[in-house]
């Protein structure tokens, strides 16, 4: 069965699809897996991720500026590939009463063919996306936006009420946005306008230190993008915060949170930001999710003798 809707009758809504292929597995009694996420529960909520796929990035992009000496030794005493990274995508989904919150949305069919799978492991999960409550975004980075629309330009999550903070819509809707961007990304100024446009009509914007939802606490993580937003979840056994791209590497942003990461609107307030997080988080051992952390995410960061490291749970 084609789930994508391309060469489907005309007017057909991928919801329908996803709906479909929702009862079809259920009805066939097929196991209902997230794969290889991690998850956590604590009092009457609980945290999990679903994977979006993967990005494929080179390291002369994400690590741009260090000497070539130093990266070698790094890239040696890591184990890291020297065709570049392949980082994870995990949407974290959060469960509370009555609500049903994604943080993010992923890439859509739109961005890398590696990415954008989010729709289907919803699915192979047993979740329809009109139950979704509450999408929260990090920022607006295509991997992160882009998933709210589906190939027929159809909001992918229908009752859902979007939130995104104030600094990061207003400047990705600025014309100076556009106008100073490298000309090799300005599809994702025109990519993140359309998607909100799309969903203006139940956008609510927030400012840092405000609570979003009920238990949810906007946290400012400005670098990465001038508004991402970071998020800490309270009343689970212990406090979990959502990093989205602020520490977007295991291990380079763990051990060498002070060098420039390539992705950064901002290097030098991205790599402040990200020690700045990490150092809280070690100091008190509270839960971490990363978008692009290996192995759905979830772990903690520990201090480890200049830098940290990043301990997976799960």
């Amino acid at each position: 069965m084609d789930w994508t809707g391309k060469g489907c009758r005309a007017g057909a809504s991928r919801r329908d699809f996803n709906r479909l292929a929702i009862r079809t597995l259920l009805a066939a009694g097929a196991a209902v897996t997230l794969g290889p996420r991690r998850a956590m529960a604590g009092g009457d909520g609980t945290v999990r991720t679903v994977s979006d796929g993967h990005l494929q990035l080179p390291l002369d992009f994400v690590l741009p500026g260090i000497p070539q000496a130093e990266l070698a030794d790094f890239r040696r005493e890591f184990g890291l590939p020297q065709d570049g990274l392949r980082p994870e995508c995990n949407v974290t989904l959060l469960r509370l009463p009555g609500r049903l919150v994604l943080f993010d949305a992923g890439a859509g069919p739109n961005f890398m063919p590696t990415a954008g799978k989010l729709p289907d492991n919803l699915a192979k999960a047993g979740i329809d996306p009109a139950e979704i409550t509450d999408v929260v975004f990090t920022h607006a980075h295509p991997d992160h936006i882009w998933g709210v629309t589906d190939d027929f330009d159809e909001i992918v999550f229908p009752n859902a009420t979007f939130r995104i903070s104030r600094t990061e819509w207003d400047y990705w809707r600025a014309e100076e946005t556009l106008a100073s961007m490298p000309d090799e990304r300005k599809a994702f100024v025109v990519g993140a306008r359309g998607r909100l446009d799309a969903i203006e009509p139940r956008m609510a914007l927030f400012d840092a230190g405000e609570e979003v939802l009920p238990r949810v606490e906007a946290f400012d993580a400005a670098g990465h993008t001038p508004g991402h937003m970071a998020f800490v979840v309270h009343g689970l056994d212990d406090p979990i915060m959502v990093v989205g791209d602020a520490v977007s590497n295991d291990p380079i942003s763990f051990a060498r949170p002070d060098w420039p990461w390539g992705a950064d609107h901002d290097p030098a307030r991205g790599a402040a930001t990200r020690r700045r997080l990490l150092d809280r988080l070690a100091g008190d051992r509270a839960r971490l999710v990363g978008f692009h952390l290996p192995g759905g995410g979830i772990g903690r960061a520990e201090r480890q003798g200049g830098g940290y490291r990043f301990v997976r749970e799960g």
